[in-house]
């Protein structure tokens, strides 16, 4: 999951520099993240690792297919918030802004690729249709 979160995160990265490239604002989100935009599959590495843990422990009576897509955007909200706590006593204290939008870019990206893993999930079992397989 790691691996696949950070291929996903990096190629994100790499659609943000094209975005920077045409002039769209995120000049905020390239000030946060000092770092090339492809090297956001970094934290998708950990948060897809984080996203297993919350899954393995809040999930593991059910078969990964037959849970909901809130649900699973919610569990990758959780390992997305938890994986942001990382830097948050260091950052808290010298720029509570960059804070903020590191854990709201992590929740949102860790909650869009948990609902993309569920979806691909499906997909893979019902012979190329996303909808649930069961009673959705």
């Amino acid at each position: 999951m790691g691996i696949t979160w950070a291929v996903a995160w990096a190629g994100f990265g790499l659609l943000l520099g094209l975005g920077l490239l045409v002039g769209l604002p995120l000049g905020w989100f390239v000030e946060v993240f000092d770092a090339p935009l492809p090297a956001l599959g970094i934290p998708g590495f950990f948060s897809g690792a984080a996203f297993s843990l919350v899954l393995g422990v809040a999930a593991r009576r059910r078969r990964f297919d037959q849970l909901s897509l809130p649900l699973v955007a919610g569990l990758g909200a959780l390992g997305g918030l938890l994986l942001a706590l990382l830097p948050a006593g260091a950052l808290a204290l010298r720029s509570p802004g960059a804070l903020a939008v590191i854990a709201g870019t992590l929740t949102t990206l860790s909650a869009a690729s948990a609902t993309g893993t569920l979806l691909l999930a499906r997909m893979g079992e019902g012979g190329g249709s996303p909808r649930r397989l069961k009673g959705e």
